[in-house]
This record gives C-alpha cells, sequence and structure tokens, in this order.
C-alpha cells in the first residue's frame, strides 16, 4: 500500500513564480554596483591560425578604457580544467583550455583580450581598436578526417581525446545466430543551448582582498579555477550564484567567471560581463554532433541477439567534457534492451569546430535517436509490432546490462509505453498531400553523476523558535524548482507550511557544498542531503515531544505544526512548544549531514566493465505529426511522454520538466540546424538558427508514473535530463510511419524531409 503524504507530491505554488512574472529578480545582468566598468571579449575571427601580430596599445589609450588583458597579463593562462573541480586525467589530454589564446587560435570566436572601460559603449568602441595579424594554418573539420594520422593536429600528437569501449559476448556468434540484420548510419547535429539568460556576472573585491564573482553558474565551484588562474589561494575567491534564467548543461563549464576575476583583480573596480546573444551562438560550446553506425541483429521471432556500434563525436577545439559525455553515450547506446552479445567502440575527436561540452541529455540523447530508429527498422523488417518487438527485449529488474551492471530499479517501460500511445489516442485523419503518421520511442537516461566520483552533496537544516525553518544549500537553482524541493522534503518531515521555510543557496563561502546541478543529480543528491539533515531534527522533535505528552515516540507524527499521537486525534502538542522545550534544554535543532553517492572503482581501462551510474530513468514519449509531401514541412499535432520518476516530490515541477524537455528535444529533433562552414558559424543567432515556440509544439500531455524505486529521497528518479532523451526518435519515428521513408540525418528539416522523399539522402 502507498505511504500517504501530506505535502510530498502535491501541486504546489513556487517561491519565485510571482517574482518571476512580475519582473521581480534580479537576474546576473540586472545587478549593478556604483563605479562598475563594463567588459568585452575580443575573439577570434579565424578557425585555425597562428597570431602573427596582436598590438591593444591603442584600445589602452582610448579615453574610458580602464584595462586591456591579453594571455601575457593571466597568472595561469592554462589552468581552467573546465571538469568542475575533478579529475583532469580524463582522455589523451588533461581537460585544460588557455583562459586567452596566446600564439595560435583554435575555433572561430576563440577569446583573446580583454576589455573593461567606463561604459558598454567605450569597450565596444575598443575592441575596434585592437589590431590582430593572423597567419592562417591548414584546418580539421570532419571529425572522420581528423582522425586519420595525416590530420593537422589541434593540440598534441593525436586529435582522438577519448575512446571508450562494450565488449559482451561474441559479437559474430550472435550475427550469425540472427535471422534479419539492420544496418544503418545517423548523424545528430550541435545543438544551442538557446537558454534566455545569457552568460553573465559582475565581479568585485571586497574590503578583505576577496574576489566576489556574481554569476549566472551552475557549478558554484568554479571559484576553485578562477583562484587557479590568478594563483590565489581558494579563500580568496568568492562565487555567488543567482537565480538562473536556463542552462540546460550550457552554465556548467566556466563561461564568464576567470574573465570577470581577472579584471576585478587587475582593475580593484567592480566589472560587469555580459555576453549578447550573438556570443552566445559562436563563442561558447553547444551539443555534440556524431556519427553513429550501428549494426543489429535479431531472430525471427524478434529476440535481440546482437548490437554492434560505432560511435564518433566532435569535440571541436578543446577537451572540455568531451571525455564523459562520451562515456555516456557509450554505457546507454544499447537502449533499454538485453542484448547477450554487444561490440561498441566509441571515439572523441577534436577539430577545429567551436567546442562542445556539456547539455541536458549528456551524450545519451544521440544514441537514443539511433537505437529507437533500429528498432523500429528491424520490427518492419520483421513485420512485427514495433511496441512487441520492445517488449520482448527490455531491460527488466535484476537484468545485466552491456557493462555487466544490474538494474535494481523498476522498469515500466511496458506501462510507459501503453499509456504514452494511449494519450495519443486515434491517428487523425490526413489527405493526399498530408501525411499522418504516429511512432513513440523509449529511452534509459542515467540520474546522478558517475560512481566513481566519490560524489557528495551537504545541506543544514535549522528549525527556528517560532517554528519555521531555514536550509542552506550550494544548490544553483535553474529554474526547474531545485530549491522548491528541498522545502519541500522540510515541510513533509518537519510538519511545515512551505511558506515557512527559507533556502538560501549558491554561497561557496556561506552555503554547505551540495555540488554541481548537472547530470540530474540535484534532487537525489541534495535532495537526500536534506532529508537526512531532517530526520535528525525530527527524531530530536519527537523524543522531546514524547517526553513531554507521556508517549512513545513511535507513535508520533509531526503535522501542521504540531506533534500529534497517532490513534488518539485529540492529543498533540504545539510544535513550538516542543521547540521552545529543546532551546531551554540547550538542545539545539539544527544538523548538517551529507550524502554520499554510491561509489565503484575507479574506471581502468577504456573497456567498461563495471557499473558506472546508480540507478536510471526509464522513458517513453510519443508523436503524432502531418507530414506536408510536397514541401516535406512537418507539423507536430498531438505529443505524450511518460515517466516513471519513482516518486513525484512537486507534480506541477515534475510535469514542467517533462513538458519542457520533450519541447527542447523536439526542436532538436526537426528544427534546431547548427551550421558551420570550414569552421565558421552560419546560424549564429536565433533569426538563422530556429527553436520550437509555442506555435510549433501541441499541449503535451504529461504522464507521471511512480514506481517508488529510485534512489532519491522518498524513492524519486530524476527527471531533468531523462525529459529530453526520446523526443527527437519519437518525432522521427512518426515521420516514418506517415512517409514510409527513414530520417537518418536530424534535424528533419523541410529540405531533408523533401529529398528523403525522392529517394536522395545527405
Amino acid at each position: 500500500m502507498a505511504k500517504e503524504y501530506n505535502i510530498l507530491g502535491k501541486r504546489l505554488g513556487g517561491m519565485d513564480e510571482k517574482d518571476k512574472v512580475l519582473g521581480n529578480i534580479v537576474y546576473a545582468d540586472d545587478f549593478k554596483l556604483p563605479g562598475m566598468l563594463y567588459a568585452k571579449v575580443f575573439r577570434s575571427t579565424k578557425p585555425s591560425a597562428r597570431i602573427k601580430r596582436l598590438d591593444v596599445s591603442k584600445a589602452r589609450a582610448y579615453p574610458g578604457v580602464a584595462c586591456v588583458l591579453t594571455a601575457d597579463d593571466v597568472p595561469n593562462n592554462e589552468s581552467i580544467s573546465n571538469v568542475v573541480g575533478q579529475t583532469t586525467e580524463v582522455g589523451l589530454l588533461e581537460a585544460k583550455h588557455q583562459v586567452l589564446a596566446k600564439d595560435r587560435v583554435r575555433y572561430y570566436g576563440e577569446p583573446i583580450a580583454l576589455i573593461a572601460a567606463e561604459t558598454l559603449d567605450i569597450a565596444e568602441e575598443a575592441l575596434g581598436l585592437i589590431d590582430i595579424e593572423y597567419e592562417e594554418l591548414p584546418g580539421v573539420y570532419d571529425p572522420i578526417e581528423a582522425m586519420k594520422p595525416d590530420a593537422p593536429k589541434i593540440h598534441g600528437d593525436n586529435n582522438i581525446i577519448a575512446q571508450w569501449k562494450l565488449r559482451k559476448g561474441n559479437v559474430e556468434d550472435g550475427f550469425a545466430r540472427a535471422d534479419v540484420i539492420v544496418e544503418n548510419t545517423y548523424r545528430t547535429p550541435r545543438q544551442e543551448h538557446a537558454h534566455i539568460e545569457p552568460e553573465s556576472g559582475v565581479s568585485w573585491v571586497d574590503d578583505m582582498g576577496v574576489i566576489n564573482i556574481r554569476s549566472a553558474t551552475q557549478v558554484i565551484e568554479h571559484y576553485r579555477d578562477v583562484a587557479a588562474v590568478l594563483g590565489l589561494p581558494h579563500s580568496r575567491v568568492r562565487i555567488l550564484g543567482t537565480i538562473i534564467g536556463g542552462g540546460f548543461g550550457g552554465k556548467e563549464d566556466i563561461t564568464v567567471e576567470a574573465f570577470l576575476g581577472l579584471l576585478a583583480w587587475k582593475t580593484n573596480r567592480p566589472v560587469k560581463l555580459t555576453y549578447t546573444r550573438e556570443e552566445m551562438g559562436y563563442g561558447r560550446q553547444k551539443r555534440h554532433p556524431y556519427i553513429l553506425k550501428y549494426k543489429t541483429g535479431a531472430t525471427k521471432d524478434g529476440k535481440l541477439v546482437a548490437l554492434e556500434a560505432e560511435i564518433i563525436s566532435d569535440a571541436g577545439a578543446y577537451v572540455y567534457l568531451s571525455p564523459w559525455v562520451l562515456l555516456y553515450s557509450t554505457v546507454h547506446s544499447t537502449g533499454p534492451y538485453f542484448i547477450p552479445n554487444v561490440k561498441v567502440d566509441a571515439y572523441s575527436v577534436l577539430t577545429n569546430n567551436i567546442m562542445t561540452s556539456a547539455f541536458r541529455g549528456f551524450g545519451a540523447m544521440q544514441v537514443a535517436f539511433a537505437y529507437e530508429s533500429q528498432m523500429d527498422e528491424l520490427a518492419r523488417v520483421l513485420d512485427m509490432d514495433p511496441f512487441e518487438l520492445r517488449k520482448k527485449n527490455f531491460l527488466k529488474k535484476g537484468a545485466e546490462t552491456a557493462n555487466y551492471q544490474r538494474i535494481e530499479s523498476e522498469v515500466l517501460l511496458e506501462e510507459a509505453v501503453r499509456r504514452a500511445m494511449k494519450a495519443l489516442g486515434e491517428k487523425s485523419k490526413g489527405s493526399k498531400t498530408k501525411r499522418i503518421g504516429q511512432g513513440f520511442a523509449c529511452s534509459w537516461q542515467s540520474y546522478g553523476r558517475m560512481t566513481y566520483l566519490h560524489d557528495t552533496s551537504n545541506a543544514w537544516v535549522s528549525l527556528e523558535m517560532d517554528g519555521s525553518a531555514i536550509v542552506r544549500s550550494g544548490i544553483p537553482d535553474l529554474g526547474g524548482g531545485q530549491r522548491e524541493s528541498l522545502r519541500t522534503i522540510v515541510a513533509e518531515l518537519l510538519g511545515l507550511d512551505v511558506d515557512e521555510i527559507h533556502v538560501i543557496s549558491t554561497d561557496s563561502q556561506v552555503t554547505p557544498f551540495a555540488g554541481t546541478v548537472t547530470a540530474t543529480r540535484a534532487l537525489y543528491m541534495s535532495g537526500n542531503a536534506v532529508k537526512s539533515a531532517c530526520e535528525d531534527i525530527r527524531k530530536m522533535v519527537v523524543d522531546k515531544a514524547a517526553e513531554m505528552l507521556g508517549e512513545s515516540p513511535d507513535i508520533l507524527a509531526l503535522k501542521d505544526k504540531k506533534v500529534h499521537v497517532s490513534g488518539k486525534p485529540d492529543k498533540s502538542i504545539d510544535l513550538v512548544k516542543v521547540i521552545k522545550q529543546c532551546a531551554s534544554e540547550g538542545i539545539v535543532l539544527q544538523s548538517l549531514a551529507t550524502f554520499r553517492a554510491p561509489f565503484t572503482e575507479p574506471i581502468t581501462t577504456d573497456v567498461i566493465k563495471d557499473p558506472v551510474f546508480a540507478d536510471f530513468t526509464f522513458s517513453a514519449q510519443a508523436a503524432e505529426v502531418e507530414v506536408d509531401v510536397e514541401t516535406g514541412k512537418v507539423r507536430l499535432l498531438k505529443y505524450a511522454a511518460a515517466h516513471d520518476i519513482g516518486k513525484a516530490i512537486n507534480l506541477n515541477r515534475a510535469e514542467g520538466q517533462i513538458e519542457g524537455g520533450a519541447a527542447q528535444g523536439i526542436g532538436y529533433g526537426i528544427m534546431e540546424d547548427y551550421i558551420e562552414e570550414k569552421g565558421i558559424p552560419l546560424t549564429w543567432n536565433l533569426a538563422q538558427y530556429l527553436i520550437p515556440t509555442s506555435k510549433d509544439v501541441p499541449d503535451i500531455q504529461s504522464i507521471v508514473l511512480e514506481s517508488g524505486s529510485g534512489k532519491g529521497p522518498f524513492g524519486a528518479k530524476g527527471i531533468g535530463e531523462p525529459a529530453i532523451t526520446a523526443a527527437a526518435p519519437a518525432v522521427i519515428n512518426a515521420i516514418r510511419d506517415a512517409i514510409g521513408v527513414r530520417i537518418r540525418h536530424i534535424p528533419a528539416t523541410p529540405e531533408r524531409v523533401y529529398w528523403a522523399l525522392k529517394g536522395k539522402e545527405e
């Protein structure tokens, strides 16, 4: 029988919704200080070149310019790890990059110099006074070409920066037993995060000599990176996070923080830096484009027997998080299916394209497009219903994955598919030129970071004298309800109203470290930490109340700011009375708790043969599309998404994540095409790079399943990233159903669909 909760899982109002609607939130760019300077970044206009000459003297002499910095002014120009304070020993190169380019530029838009001036106009004018002369160098823009021994080298002697493998069973024997084999090559694009808020921040040096940086970031632990750049003790740099207007992984890597720290340190004045939409388009990382070669074999009754895949990701010009993204891709490459014989080779390759790094889905999206396309094509070759084929092969609780990890939680994929397809209903009627199709896709997505990272999260909770509560946690709030979840947990366990709970977050020198808001780890990690802290406090309260009531602690419950005696509805005591009694006896009702994720031994070989993640979220999404066969235009008519999230902490927020993730994934599948030509970005703004609007996405039916089997608080699972993973293949499978042609290169723009109908493919 499911446990009844007082607050958990309800549709709760948000702590900042009204202020966001009214425009009262002070976002990073809204913040100002007296005497503040304005910064700009001078960037490369060549994708591969040597800097022959760089003259900033005119810019430095320009009236109103306070500071111009080049690589020579950076104490430690190659010290940013871009792996958020964790290991840098990933792949063949350390995951570092130059703060400012010194002798060579490796991608269009690479930072070369920084300017701080009295006004933004002066700073922009000074950019035009910097004199630079390039010697163009050979570049490489195709990852397959970059893998060749004679290709131009981006760094060092090898453009392949990471390689991971899966090896299970004997793939040759598996294919020999297969009655049908399907082989295809798929391509996925770069994707721009397109968050509404640009990268932004303000920095200043306080009266204690500490460099303060108030910025929109998913990782306040970047203060360590800034300190390393400046050659200062970690204690001399402080990052204060803001409410964030969208991140999606785009604010996981360091962005403006090092630049702001440098300029404030050099000028001893407050400095603001905010990227323009143009800079967001070409001056910061994207989702990795992939080339995926898949070969899948099955018996005539639909049992999968073998999978062989080659996966190649374009890392761009710097390592960033590419080795980790590739690791996620490799582990997830089989899909949520049991396949006895697997051989996967995955590579991440440097090119002179714009760098690529973290993005919602983190490597699981690209492979989902491939494995779900393969499953649909197998079903057609076998003349089998696509759902029946998948049912025969779904992972089950206790099953073993291709990296020999046992699935420990429930797998509700059958229910998810049924519910999603039922939500679509009967197929709409089409016409001679407007074809209608329905399709679905399944996915699995890890939540929480890799288990060999010793991941921890800390939280401090205090119960105040009036029965209100304070939570301190370093967790950034991206708008997904990260703080909301914490106060919901506190309210449930301590019997409070959510409005009586204040969450203090994202201050590297004040709040306990919660770790990054990435990898769908926030609720899992910080939620468990807050739950543990609340349980400590709850025990102290219940023990004291039991003493005051003359009852056993085992039959007491906290609700509505009272301690109730179960089975005795007329017997209770006010929570505030218990708190005051505790205070009089010196019992401090506060707790600092640490949650430690399950830990496994580090990966010591490129063959992944041990558990990598703590758990997975299983999902299914379904789409109905209309395809105009005369123009190739795809219109989405219906959409449904079903996810087992273990337990909903706040139902409104969970559904919001599902809807937002689906919309973003739909854009990835049919609209968003980030184009570079020989390393030159062509679609760097939102006039050329099209993202879905409300007119492009129908009402998304969010279906929340609750197995209660997750490793988050109260059995919750993560939903932030799983919400996006199945969207693109669901839409592409619906297009295949409509027109009988498989789109293998996304996005499925009208041009690609039109030419596919003509029998031509890029």
